[in-house]
């Protein structure tokens, strides 16, 4: 029996996430801890609900073991409904046998029947791995003002950005009449954001001709859009003029973070009006003792800081001792700064122990070559032995004893 809604959205959160490396070896890339107290699936999801979407679909693959159980019923975000609310959709084995999702375009065929039970006019497709704020809603109302079958929305970025998106060219009304995946020579600068609306109907002609074909990459950029285009369908650019940003690299979470700490920030998470919404530890307050110095930071529940922190964000219960200190860092879950120890323009993952006297990262100012600087970045769980030196753009995947090698 359906259960009738107007819009399904379908949460993209199976990315590998590769080129944040250590970060995503045990946890897909939409579970990465972000600002001191969320986890970067929690600004889409939150998104929906604030527009007013309720049903949800998370499509999962790669490590969902951490994502499914934070997730959970879907209550930190009012999703655990009877009707609608969040639901996890891994790939499953079928009449055909067992295939992953092979494109984002796959993905949303391998689920053509969740969609069909609530069968909807409109399917908002997302992307589970970006930072911003926006209403849904109003993305709708533009697509049914429009009459279109697909509005795809879209963000201004540089001409030397514009290769890395799906670049398209509008008229002056916004309907789309070239599209790119990917350009190495961009014709314009209007990027697609990887937010989708469709409407079902013919989303659904699509999905199914395009999993016949057998040469297609199964992907809405490089396959679906520019198939509806050259049919011409009614194909429009919704423009966003907010905060977006892409957390796919090292570099780019460590400048969202660091963001959020500039007075001028575009991303205001004190919004009443718009909330961002997450699942909590139920820890105590944050503790500084009279021995820290504390400057421009994020500081979250259950932290103990007996050290300096200046320009960081720490997560819930990381602790630094007195004599260390830690500047222009972001500092997961349950992290631990030792004495004496030393973190400058780092990421420390989940339950990493930075031992006493130790020091990871450095300034930019510390090295003659610009190409020789990065943040550094340690692993979940992971031991930074004491008196260990952990260099600039240093990525570390394994236990570093006192004399500054593997741990056997």
């Amino acid at each position: 029996m359906s259960q009738k809604c107007e819009c399904v959205a379908m949460l993209l959160a199976g990315g590998q996430g590769s080129r944040l490396g250590v970060l995503t070896h045990k946890m897909a890339k939409p579970a990465v801890p972000y600002g001191g107290k969320y986890r970067i699936i929690d600004f889409p999801l939150s998104n929906c609900v604030n527009s007013g979407i309720d049903t949800v679909g998370v499509l999962t693959q790669y490590q969902p073991l951490e994502l499914n159980d934070y997730i959970g019923s879907g209550q930190p975000w009012d999703l655990d409904r009877s009707d609608g609310g969040v639901h996890i959709l891994p790939p499953y084995q079928h009449s055909k046998g067992a295939d992953w999702y092979k494109g984002t375009a796959n993905a949303i065929y391998q689920n053509l029947s969740f969609i069909e039970k609530y069968d909807p006019e409109y399917v908002l497709v997302l992307s589970g791995d970006h930072i911003y704020k926006m209403d849904y809603a109003k993305m709708l109302d533009y697509h049914k003002e429009k009459g279109a079958d697909c509005t795809i929305a879209v963000l201004e970025v540089s001409l030397q950005e514009a290769s890395r998106f799906g670049i398209m060219n509008a008229l002056p009304d916004g309907r789309i009449y070239e599209f790119e995946e990917k350009p190495k020579k961009p014709k314009s600068t209007k990027a697609s954001m990887g937010i989708y609306v469709f409407s079902w109907k013919q989303l659904r002609e699509y999905l199914i001709a395009d999993e016949k074909d057998e040469k297609s990459a199964n992907d809405f950029g490089k396959n679906v859009i520019p198939a509806m285009l050259a049919d011409g369908r009614a194909m429009y650019a919704y423009p966003f003029e907010g905060y977006w940003k892409d957390v796919g690299t090292i570099e780019s979470l460590w400048d969202a973070n660091m963001d959020l700490l500039s007075p001028v920030s575009r991303l205001d998470l004190s919004d009443e009006d718009w909330k961002i919404y997450s699942k909590n530890p139920a820890m105590p307050p944050h503790f500084v003792a009279d021995t820290a110095i504390v400057t421009n930071s994020l500081i979250s529940e259950g932290c103990q800081v007996n050290g300096d922190v200046d320009f960081s964000v720490l997560f819930a219960g990381v602790e630094i001792q007195e004599g260390a200190e830690v500047e222009y860092s972001i500092l997961m879950p349950g992290a631990k700064v030792k004495k004496g120890a030393k973190v400058s323009y780092a990421i420390i993952a989940e339950n990493a122990v930075i031992e006493a006297n130790a020091t990871v990262g450095a300034p930019p100012q510390s090295v003659e070559n610009p190409d020789d600087w990065g943040v550094a970045v340690i692993g979940q769980g992971l031991n930074v032995g004491s008196g260990v030196t952990v260099k600039p753009k240093e990525m570390i995947d394994r236990d570093l004893t006192a004399e500054g090698g593997a741990a056997q």
